[in-house]
C-alpha cells in the first residue's frame, strides 16, 4: 500500500501533527509532501490531493484509481480499517467506544482552546491569562484524561496505556498546555510530558524547527521561556 500525506507547516499545524501521527506511530509507511501555510506552493500542493484547502490530506492507490481522504477523523477510520493489525483503536468494545466519542469530542470541540491558544512549538510562553472559556475546555480536558487513565491507562503512559488513535489526536492539545502555561494537574502534567518527550514527536517538533520559520501571527507579544530540555 502506498501512501502520501500533505501537511503544512510542523511547528504551527496542529492537524498537519495529527495526521502525521497516525502513520508515523502506528508503523505505516507514507510519502510526506509539505508547503508553507497561506502561500501559493500550499494551494499547489493540495491540488494533487483533491483540490482541497486543508491539511493533512492523504492521497493512495486503489485497484479503482487513487484514493482521497482529506478530513483527520476520516483518515484515521481509513487506516484503521485499512490496517486492522495495527490496532489503531483499544481492543476493549468499551474502551473504544470512550476513545471514538473523545477523538470525536477533540475533532469538534475545544474552540476556546484551540482558537486562543494556537499550536506553537517553537517556545513557551510566561504570563498568558487564560479567559474563562479557555479554563473551562482545560477542565473538560481534565476530565476526559482523567477517566481514560483511571479506567483503561495501567498497561502504559497513552490514556488507554497503549498507543491509540485518541493519543494522535491529543498530541497539540498536550502541547498547548505547556505552550501557554496552563493550569494542569498532575495526571494532566504526566501525560503532557509522556507526550513531549516520546521520541516520535520529539522528531516532528525537531523537523519544524529546521525550517526555521515564523508564520505572521502566531507568535504573540510574551515573555517566553525554553522549551523543557532544549
Amino acid at each position: 500500500m502506498t501512501y502520501s500525506l500533505a501537511i503544512g507547516d510542523k511547528t504551527y499545524s496542529s492537524w498537519s501533527l495529527r495526521g502525521w501521527l497516525l502513520f508515523a506511530k502506528f508503523d505505516i509507511p507514507v510519502d510526506v509532501v509539505t508547503a508553507r501555510m497561506y502561500a501559493p506552493e500550499f494551494v499547489e500542493m493540495l491540488k494533487s490531493f483533491g483540490g482541497g484547502r486543508l491539511v493533512p490530506a492523504v492521497r493512495f492507490d486503489t485497484p479503482n484509481g487513487a484514493g482521497i481522504v482529506s478530513d483527520t477523523l476520516a483518515i484515521a477510520e481509513t487506516l484503521a480499517e485499512r490496517h486492522p493489525d495495527k490496532t489503531m483503536w483499544p481492543l476493549d468494545p468499551v474502551a473504544r467506544g470512550f476513545a471514538r466519542s473523545i477523538t470525536a469530542e477533540m475533532h469538534s470541540g475545544f474552540g476556546s482552546l484551540r482558537n486562543d491558544c494556537t499550536m506553537n512549538l517553537r517556545h513557551c510562553y510566561k504570563g498568558f491569562a487564560p479567559s474563562d472559556a479557555v479554563l473551562a475546555d482545560v477542565a473538560r480536558v481534565e476530565e476526559i484524561w482523567g477517566e481514560a487513565r483511571s479506567r483503561w491507562g495501567a498497561g502504559g503512559p497513552w490514556l488507554f496505556g497503549e498507543y491509540s488513535i485518541a493519543d494522535a489526536f491529543y498530541a497539540p492539545l498536550a502541547t498547548r498546555l505547556l505552550t501557554y502555561g496552563l493550569p494542569r494537574s498532575a495526571l494532566a502534567n504526566d501525560y503532557v510530558q509522556s507526550t513531549i518527550t516520546d521520541a516520535t514527536f520529539k522528531d516532528w517538533r525537531e523537523g519544524g524547527l529546521a525550517e526555521n520559520y515564523v508564520q505572521p501571527g502566531y507568535d504573540m507579544d510574551l515573555e517566553t521561556i525554553p522549551w523543557p530540555n532544549d
